[in-house]
């Protein structure tokens, strides 16, 4: 009974295994492997770091999917560009990859991305360099962010501590060389100025790499930017330190190339105190705590000599990377894939024998657009490019990074990293927390000093000219070394200097040029620092070199000599009026009459008569008004209404007549003999300026074809004796101070009329970028707005401050022109227009009965040109007789008694009223107004 028991466990154990491993042998049949290659740096430390990361990666991914299995072939490429090309080329020839995730760096990457683009092979690599981009590559997929991005975070810390120099340090390496166009180009958006660059190549020993730090010294710019990677960049800072160049004074800004790799040993910690740098923001998380340890535990047995605390975000990168191409073959690779031998017979090349990858165009296309939430967070590739997250800004305090403080590109700077779609973008340094800059302080650098060696000075050009000795001189027989020039501008720029806050030394050398806008271009060519003297702030010369803020005030005016008093002309009393307003005034006075004759024509028997008559009277009317005598009796209310408007007129015009010849009567003037440049244009005269001024330009581009230049007052005063046509000049056009000067030792004899163009001013000049600007203008406000000024000004030019004002025609009044009463003249004339078309309107109305007729036009003009001859009787006038009593009449008749010259004149209205009666009752048409009346009457 044992036995058959034992067989039938025996029978149901057979049955049962050979059931459940159907399900594992098919399993096994159907795992589809996938070949990816890995091509990393394993002898540096991030390498290393990337492979266990990567590894991991793929652990995980095989780990959880059994229907695909992505098999890794990892490959150092040990620092060595030819071996990564030739690794990469082995992996796709002989082990068939289907993706390769690196080369780690940039120089590796180069011929990497177009082996793959020809064999359509998918290259995912964390090569930072933005020489090359997956816009020109399409099987190119960076899996790191581009170095240009975190330039414009850059720009915004400049931008927030205010600093307008820096020196770019960067490795000798494909990322270096590709990361500086775009820092230059983000610098240049603020105005601030790249002064040096020094490449470090990857070979040089320590004692170069101190050559190296001892010449950035010798230079005055004290902010560097560094773009290096790990080894050569501990090495540096380790030289600089040496150096003494992590000092007070001093500013460093790392890119993440060197801030997100974690220190290897202490000695690059204490090298990299107070540094600043940038990288990439990682938020934390559950998922990323325990990675982090697991990843911890497997680096260090791997690579024990490997200490530190954290992956960073290259370590993270390639994890999210790996992840995502495994996602990527999950969904585009459904069979085992193959590559597709070239068709061409005629083999000639290895890559031709490698073919073209089947599967890698839909690898491709889901790679290029790919997002999901990984350890580094929002992992987004878009068009081949991982997309940047906002950047730490960290400050380096012993074994800590102290975060003061965060940059995207939507909010710029800010305390905390709040993503605020309205705000606006931030450079603001309160927006920053406190740091430590080299030295233990929280002073910032100004980023520029003056270098310590005590051989190195300002070279300061000035101006050697012979005339205007007040403002700048230098010794006739002066040496070609340094010299001692003397003058106002020369005080005010040593009180200046004095009022710095550190201590700048200079010297001055003479210019061998004299035209001004060639000294400035030695400072420009950087032959000398600045220039110091009376130069003129322009907008041309700020285009080459850079200005402080004016020292003194300036301005292009013409000076010309004045002439007699006239009050003692006979025809002085038509100088209160132009002559356009003499004629404008008269021919208004002739249309005002002329307007009140029309209206009055008709029914105002002053404004009857003769031809002749009538002319004299509209003459009379017209000019007498302008004395207020007229004594024409006006019968229409057009009439009124016109005659109210022009008296009105009148008023003004004899007001400011009065006004302006009692002050040309009784006030001493200083009368120019030219008032207005026009007419120094129209007369052709010959201009005067001084030598080596950019007056000269300025006179040709006003149009003066006549220019002679000077240099010193008393040629000034020379040739405005002599005048243009005796080889002088009829004006002097120059500058406030010197017209000031000339003013002031030529008193009462010459006078300012126009000034023409106004300047900023004098002010210093220094080179295109030079930090030294915003100081020294500080300190020129500081002079200026002090009692220093006003001391200098006293002793070399003089107490000048009613110089102008007493030399200026202050009495002098010009005739008053046409322009100041158009306004007047304008009302009076749509008075004018207004009364006319109205009394015509009902001319035309009253004789509506002839405009209707079917004469010819020339016979209805004529009609109604009689009918506007023929006297209207005023109804006024018309109706008195009616009304009438026999009083009024005894009463009017002792009147023609005792007045019999006066009767008639009553009497009249009555003969023509008797005459239009007799008219109106003969008349056989029935309507007449006085017709009507008389039968009403009876």
């Amino acid at each position: 009974m044992l036995l058959p028991r034992y067989l039938i466990f025996c029978l149901v154990f057979l049955v049962f295994t050979s059931f459940s491993a159907r399900p594992l042998i098919a399993q096994k049949a159907t795992t589809l492997e996938v070949h990816v290659g890995i091509i990393l740096d394993l002898v540096s430390p991030l390498g290393k770091m990337m492979q266990t990361s990567i590894l991991m990666a793929l652990e995980d991914f095989n780990a959880t999917h059994h229907t695909i299995r992505i098999v890794p072939h990892v490959r150092n490429a040990r620092n060595d560009t030819v071996l990564a090309a030739s690794t990469a080329i082995d992996l796709m020839k002989n082990v068939k990859v289907h993706a390769i995730l690196g080369p780690q760096k940039s120089n590796q990457a180069d011929f990497v991305i177009d082996l793959g683009n020809k064999v359509r092979v998918p290259i995912i690599s964390p090569a930072t360099s933005p020489a090359f981009s997956s816009k020109e590559s399409e099987y190119f997929i960076r899996a790191a962010v581009s170095s240009s991005f975190q330039t414009k975070a850059i720009a915004a810390l400049f931008k927030a501590y205010n600093w307008r120099e820096v020196v770019i340090i960067y490795e000798d390496t494909d990322a270096g060389n590709g990361f500086v166009p775009y820092f230059i180009d983000a610098m240049r958006t603020i105005n601030t100025f790249v002064t040096s660059r020094k490449v470090i190549s990857t070979s040089l020993n320590g004692d170069q790499i101190l050559q190296e730090v001892e010449q950035l010294k010798n230079i005055s710019t004290r902010v560097f930017v560094v773009h290096m990677g790990q080894l050569i960049g501990s090495r540096f800072f380790s030289k600089a330190k040496e150096a003494g160049m992590m000092s007070k004074g001093y500013a460093w800004i790392t890119t993440d190339l060197l801030t997100s790799l974690s220190p290897i040993d202490n000695s690059a910690v204490d090298s990299k105190q107070r540094v600043v740098g940038l990288k990439p923001h990682i938020q934390k998380t559950s998922e990323l705590k325990d990675f982090t340890t697991k990843w911890l535990k497997k680096l260090h047995q791997d690579n024990p000599d490997i200490k530190i605390t954290e992956p960073n975000a290259f370590v993270l990168w390639a994890y999210d990377s790996t992840k995502a191409l495994a996602m990527g073959i999950e969904k585009a690779v459904k069979a085992p894939p193959q590559f597709k031998n070239s068709t061409n017979s005629d083999v000639l090349t290895d890559l031709d024998a490698i073919g073209t990858s089947d599967t890698g165009p839909s690898l491709i296309e889901y790679l290029r657009n790919f997002t999901f939430m990984g350890l580094s967070g929002n992992f987004r590739i878009v068009e081949g490019e991982l997309q940047p997250p906002p950047f730490q800004i960290v400050n380096i305090v012993g074994k800590l990074e102290n975060v003061i403080g965060y940059w995207s590109e939507k909010n710029g700077l800010s305390l905390k990293l709040e993503q605020n779609d309205g705000a606006a973008y931030s450079t603001s340094k309160d927006n920053l927390g406190l740091v430590i800059w080299p030295g233990e302080t929280t002073d910032v650098t100004k980023g520029w000093q003056i270098p310590a060696r005590s051989d190195q000075k300002l070279k300061i050009v000035v101006p050697a000219k012979s005339g205007f000795r007040q403002f700048v001189y230098v010794e006739e027989d002066h040496p070609t070394g340094p010299v001692n020039p003397t003058g106002f501008c020369i005080d005010v720029f040593k009180e200046v200097m004095n009022s710095m806050p550190y201590a700048v030394p200079y010297e001055f050398y003479p210019s061998d040029k004299h035209i001004y806008d060639d000294i400035l271009k030695q400072v420009e060519n950087e032959q000398y620092d600045a220039a110091v003297g009376d130069v003129t702030i322009l907008e041309e010369r700020s285009g080459f070199v850079d200005f402080t803020l004016p020292y003194a005030e300036s301005g292009l005016s013409f000076v010309v000599p004045t002439k007699a008093d006239d009050r003692k002309n006979a025809w002085i009393f038509t100088k209160p009026l132009a002559l356009d307003l003499w004629l404008t005034i008269a021919a208004f006075c002739v249309l005002a009459a002329f307007v009140v004759w029309v209206l009055e024509h008709r029914v105002n028997k002053e404004f009857r008569g003769p031809p002749h008559e009538q002319a004299g009277v509209v003459f009379s009317f017209a000019f007498s008004m302008l004395v207020f005598a007229h004594k024409e009796k006006l019968m229409n209310n057009l009439t009124r209404i016109v005659v109210i408007v022009w008296i009105f007129v009148v008023l003004v015009l004899t007001s400011s007549y009065q006004a302006s010849l009692t002050s040309i009567l009784t006030v001493q003037k200083l009368r120019p003999t030219v008032t207005t440049i026009s007419d120094l244009l129209k007369n052709r005269e010959c201009i005067g300026y001084q030598d080596g001024s950019y007056v000269s330009g300025f006179l040709k581009r006003m149009g003066f074809g006549c220019t002679r230049n000077y240099s010193t007052l008393e040629e000034y005063d020379e040739a405005l004796c002599k005048g243009t046509k005796n080889g002088g000049v009829a004006a002097i056009a120059d500058e406030l101070p010197y017209i000031r000067l000339f003013l002031g030792n030529y008193k009462d004899k010459y006078t300012m009329i126009e000034s023409v163009y106004h300047t900023a001013g004098f002010g210093f000049v220094f080179q295109k970028g030079s930090p030294l600007v915003s100081d020294v203008s500080r300190a020129v406000l500081n002079v200026t707005e002090g009692k220093q000024m006003i001391n200098i000004r006293k002793k070399w030019i003089g107490d000048q401050t009613n110089t102008i004002k007493n030399n200026e025609p202050d009495g002098v009044t010009d005739s008053l022109e046409l322009e100041s009463f158009k306004g007047l003249f304008l009302m009076s004339g749509v008075t004018f227009a207004l009364a006319l078309m109205i009394y015509f309107f009902i001319f035309i109305y009253e004789n509506r009965d002839i405009i209707s007729s079917n004469d010819r036009f020339l016979q209805k003009l004529s009609k109604l040109a009689k009918v506007f001859d023929q006297e209207k009787e005023n109804p006024s006038v018309a109706q008195t007789p009616a009304r009438e009593t026999n009083e009024d009449v005894a009463t009017r008749g002792n009147q023609q008694q005792i007045h019999p010259q006066m009767s008639e004149i009553w009497l009249s209205p009555v003969v023509n009223f008797s005459h239009h009666i007799d008219e109106d009752l003969s008349t056989p048409e029935s309507g007449s107004p006085v017709r009507d009346a008389i039968l009403i009457a009876h």
